[in-house]
């Protein structure tokens, strides 16, 4: 088999396992809800949530047609080699060229992405994103990802052009100083996207202040985001890492618990903070980066794959496509299944935490709202959860804590 037929068929391969994650998730709709959780949906709002999963699944089906079908023309017909011809010979120039499609291919999602905000999500209540602020977000993702397409390019062409077979670990180690300093600049770059306010003096910040000091635990700042300004589902995330630690809430979050339940919440956060949980995220991205700077080096390790795509050398853009798009598209399937276990692990571990801080059942209570509010699937099946759920079900969340209470004095 020639290596744009292996190219080819794993493209063709991983849009399928896309749409099987998309019928299995469809399936879920016919599980039997369990006792604990039957009381998250009435039967009107029940009926609601299946029909804005059916809508939802339908519109990722047609997302994962359309982006194969086009990453399916421009392999076939070597778009991206005859569009790099339009720009000369220069090796930058090709380069940028190749990114400079691949990104153009993304603005196609655009209408799709639309129609799930302006309608689907608006249709059931959930969005509040404007039109104005809708555009500027999609400009903003645009020039990122453009710029972190240039940027990896530019550096595996730097790389490879002055220190060959090295590739793999200067490529591997810059990419990880890279990340290490975006995870830290993360509280910062956010801003592009939303606006954080302290959280204000009061009755709930002295709560929440007093528990990271009853467990010697230091953050930057407890910080509020503008949630409410795209959509009405709630949330909260710790961000950064170090002396640039912050635990983030929601708006929508404050707006629909009870400050019982946002200390639960918060609670479980701090868990996740005492555990070291980010810290072991970031270990699982480095490690990542080093799988991609293997596959870097096997891709520039072979000149044959770009004639094959009517290149007549390497090209660095499109070296980048390969390796992102289409060989750790491969495996990212099979990390899948080690990360979500790890953290599904990890969030039991902070469950158990808020419990031992007492506060079991205002966390079962929060979780119960916060499911109703996102529309959370209640009986996903087993393989689903195994091969995409980053956090346990519902239904044995609430289990694991009933238990942990039984074991607290």
């Amino acid at each position: 088999m020639s290596q744009k037929a292996v190219v080819i068929v794993i493209v063709i391969v991983t849009k399928l396992y896309d749409c099987f994650i998309v019928w299995l998730s469809q399936l879920s709709r016919y599980n039997p809800i369990p006792p604990c959780v039957a009381d998250v949906y009435d039967s009107r709002a029940y009926r609601l949530h299946l029909f804005y999963q059916t809508e939802k699944k339908r519109l990722a089906l047609y997302q994962s047609a359309q982006s194969f079908t086009v990453d399916l023309i421009l392999l076939l017909f070597n778009v991206h080699a005859l569009f790099a011809g339009l720009f000369g010979s220069n090796t930058w120039v090709q380069m940028f060229a190749v990114v400079l499609l691949n990104s153009f291919t993304e603005l196609i999602r655009i209408p799709t992405q639309y129609y799930d905000t302006m309608v689907i999500e608006q249709r059931y209540g959930f969005n509040r994103t404007t039109v104005r602020t809708f555009t500027a977000d999609r400009i903003k993702e645009y020039i990122l990802e453009l710029a972190t397409g240039l940027a990896i390019g530019s550096l595996l062409l730097w790389l490879h052009r002055t220190f060959g077979d090295w590739l793999i670990l200067l490529f591997t180690g810059i990419a990880m100083l890279v990340i290490l300093f975006i995870f830290m600049l993360y509280p910062f770059l956010s801003r592009l996207f939303h606006s954080f306010k302290p959280l204000e003096d009061g009755e709930l910040k002295d709560r929440l202040t007093a528990l990271l000091q009853r467990n010697g635990y230091r953050v930057r700042a407890i910080r509020v985001m503008d949630a409410s300004r795209r959509s009405t589902k709630a949330n909260a995330y710790f961000a950064g890492f170090g002396k640039a630690k912050t635990i983030v809430l929601y708006d929508t979050l404050l707006e629909l618990l009870t400050p019982d339940e946002i200390t639960a919440v918060f609670a479980h956060e701090l868990g996740h903070g005492l555990h070291k949980d980010m810290l072991k995220t970031h270990l699982m991205s480095l490690l990542t980066t080093l799988l991609i700077g293997f596959f870097a080096w096997i891709t520039l390790r072979s000149p044959d794959l770009f004639r094959a795509f009517g290149f007549e050398e390497i090209n660095y853009g499109f070296a980048v496509y390969i390796m992102l798009s289409v060989e750790f598209e491969l495996v990212s399937s099979f990390l899948a299944l080690i990360i979500t276990r790890i953290n599904r692990g990890a969030e039991y571990r902070a469950d158990a935490f808020a419990v031992r801080q007492g506060y079991g059942n205002e966390l079962i209570s929060a979780l119960k709202k916060l499911a109703r509010r996102n529309f959370s699937d209640l009986a996903p099946s087993r393989l689903l959860v195994a091969l995409t759920y980053s956090h346990p079900p519902l239904a044995q969340r609430i289990e694991a804590i009933l238990v942990q209470q039984s074991h607290v004095p």
